[in-house]
């Protein structure tokens, strides 16, 4: 048991740390750096960026700033499933470090409410991970750290996250794509949708607590 505790102090210090770093470190690059490396990448500019961005997405980088990039250096048509890669890689690649690290560790510590919660996602696996991503103001990085201590299976993380994530990876890669023209009717209408999402998901999130309260 101690054992068990210690390796989940360690993870949940790396994991503050990491995020402690990307908060505070403020360091983004412009508009003109990012479509400056993209042009010196030429062809193996998405080779590299997905890669590279879903890395990011571990160290607690925010995802619409990856994806704006995507925006920005590929265009919203070839962008936005470039993003949608990387968001998935990420999801993924989030769920197994918390996993290696400490999922059975973890397994051993948790209440009994988390791990009903637990025993959710194992059977809804998909959906519980695509209501996740249309709920809105939800905190993604964190909860995908956070399944790696359930038993959420990695194909249901994917498929769940490209589903779900769709909609407001388009919305954000175009509005990356058009940084310089905030009120084209390309940028109008990623502000239209991630509205329209944002409504959509709190919509969807309240139906979905009603239904498991009734059942």
């Amino acid at each position: 048991m101690e054992s068990a505790r210690l390796r989940l102090a360690v993870f949940a210090a790396i994991v503050l740390g990491l995020f402690a770093t990307a908060t505070l470190s403020g360091t983004l690059p412009s508009a003109d750096e990012v479509r400056d490396w993209g042009e010196e990448l030429g062809w193996a500019g998405p080779f590299v960026f997905i890669p590279a961005a879903a890395c990011a997405l571990c160290l607690f980088v925010p995802g619409p700033v990856l994806a704006g990039g995507a925006g920005l250096l590929f265009g919203t048509a070839a962008g936005t499933p470039i993003a949608l890669a990387f968001i998935v890689l990420g999801a993924v690649m989030q769920m197994s470090i918390s996993r290696y690290l400490a999922g059975d560790a973890a397994a051993h510590l948790l209440p009994e409410r988390v791990k009903r919660f637990d025993r959710f996602i194992e059977e809804r696996g998909f959906w519980a991970v695509f209501y996740m991503r249309l709920a809105p103001a939800i905190p993604y990085n964190l909860v995908n750290y956070g399944a790696g201590i359930t038993s959420l299976k990695a194909r249901a993380m994917a498929a769940g996250t490209a589903v779900g994530a769709l909609p407001r990876t388009f919305a954000w890669v175009a509005l990356g794509g058009s940084l310089d023209d905030l009120g084209s009717a390309e940028a109008k209408v990623a502000i239209a949708l991630l509205v329209a999402m944002a409504v959509f998901g709190a919509l969807l999130a309240r139906w979905q607590l009603a239904s498991e309260r009734s059942a």
